[in-house]
């Protein structure tokens, strides 16, 4: 791929890349997972998308709102009190959520998953200066009060954690970046949760996504052509 040095061009072709990564890792780990899931006895659920933020902090319904914001209320709540029914997470009494022994013990079996996957699926790659311009983008990347990404960022990475967990976990986060731009999109346009998912292909459509994209870049700005170009084109052989 040529250097793209438009940013809002350049964070619109990385995107689906982003997300072709970490709907590939998540296909690999399923087997795993799901035989993870079965031996003791819980259910991935929430567990699985927020493996990296539990460990690290309480959440709060409200935070988990904007993480799930095209969902309903009563959906979430469905599944925190499975997770509650099960002793993966504990309920403060101001309302707080908080994962228990038994949660964390699952989520490390999660990432030990992750790790087997990523070994596999990306053994003759060499993932750390992948890994390092990810996390410098997610460290850099804006977060907006009460957005997505100031609850999923930054990720948990305990000591030891492989290189391709890092790396997946990472750009799983990054997509909520993503989301926080496209949300941020829809609601400067005078949209809501509810219409945005129902909206057709047309200008309006068409202007959401130029603003995502515009909004979105500010991300990759402080890599320098070449880093961008390594980042895109290294993820992309991993897919």
């Amino acid at each position: 791929m040529p250097i793209i040095q438009d940013l809002s061009t350049y964070a619109a072709a990385i995107a689906p890349v982003i997300n072709a990564v970490h709907v590939n890792v998540h296909a690999s780990a399923r087997q795993a997972v799901a035989a993870h899931a079965e031996s003791t006895g819980l259910t991935p659920g929430l567990l699985l998308d927020l493996r990296y933020v539990l460990p690290l902090r309480p959440l709060t319904r409200r935070e988990l709102s904007a993480v799930y914001r095209y969902g309903t209320a009563a959906e979430l709540d469905t599944e925190i009190r499975e997770h509650l029914g099960q002793s993966a997470l504990a309920e403060a009494g101001d309302g707080t959520l908080r994962i228990t022994a038994r949660g964390l013990a699952f989520v490390d079996g999660l990432y030990a998953a992750h790790a087997d996957a990523t070994r596999r699926i990306w053994a003759a790659h060499d993932l750390r200066p992948l890994a390092d311009l990810a996390g410098r983008v997610l460290d850099r990347a804006g977060r907006d009060p009460g957005g997505a990404l100031e609850v999923m960022a930054p990720p948990y990475e305990p000591a030891g954690t492989p290189v391709g967990v890092l790396l997946f976990n990472r750009v799983a986060a990054l997509r909520y970046h993503r989301a926080d731009a496209h949300a941020a999109a829809w609601q400067a346009a005078g949209l809501t949760a509810g219409t945005v998912v129902d909206l057709q292909p047309g200008p309006v459509r068409d202007a959401i996504e130029d603003d995502t994209n515009h909004r979105a870049a500010r991300a990759y700005g402080r890599l320098t052509d070449h880093e961008r170009e390594t980042l895109f084109e290294g993820l992309l052989t991993l897919v």
